[in-house]
C-alpha cells in the first residue's frame, strides 16, 4: 500500500499534471483544450498527459482524430480539495506567524537610562 502512495504521489509531483487534473476536473477534455486552459505548448501537455495515463490517474478515449481525456476516479477532485486546504491552513500559520513579529516589530523600546 505504502508503495502505491509513493507511487501515485510521484505521478502528481509536477505542477503541469496538478494543473492538468485541475482542468479535467471541471470535465472531459481534448488535449488542445487542456492546452489552452492551461497555457503550456502541446508537447509539454501531451507528456505530462503520457504519465498521468500510465498511472491511470486519467484515461483517454478516441474522438475521431483527437483523443478525450478524463479523470479515472472522481476522488481525485476531492484530493486535490484536500491539498488545497492543507496549503490554506499552512497560508493561515505564516500569516499568523508574521502577524507576531510584525507586533513584536511595533512595541517602543523600553527608555534607556
Amino acid at each position: 500500500m505504502q508503495r502505491f502512495k509513493a507511487e501515485f504521489f510521484k505521478a502528481l509531483a509536477h505542477p503541469l499534471r496538478i494543473r492538468i487534473l485541475e482542468v479535467l476536473a471541471e470535465g472531459e477534455k481534448s488535449v488542445n483544450e487542456i492546452q489552452t486552459h492551461v497555457g503550456s505548448e502541446g508537447s509539454a501537455v501531451s507528456q505530462q498527459l503520457q504519465i498521468l495515463r500510465a498511472k491511470n490517474i486519467v484515461s483517454g478515449t478516441k474522438d475521431g482524430n483527437k483523443v478525450i481525456y478524463t479523470l479515472k476516479d472522481p476522488m481525485i477532485i476531492e484530493l486535490l480539495a484536500v491539498a488545497r486546504q492543507i496549503f490554506n491552513n499552512h497560508l493561515v500559520d505564516t500569516i499568523t506567524i508574521l502577524d507576531r513579529f510584525k507586533d513584536d516589530e511595533e512595541v517602543p523600546a523600553a527608555p534607556k537610562n
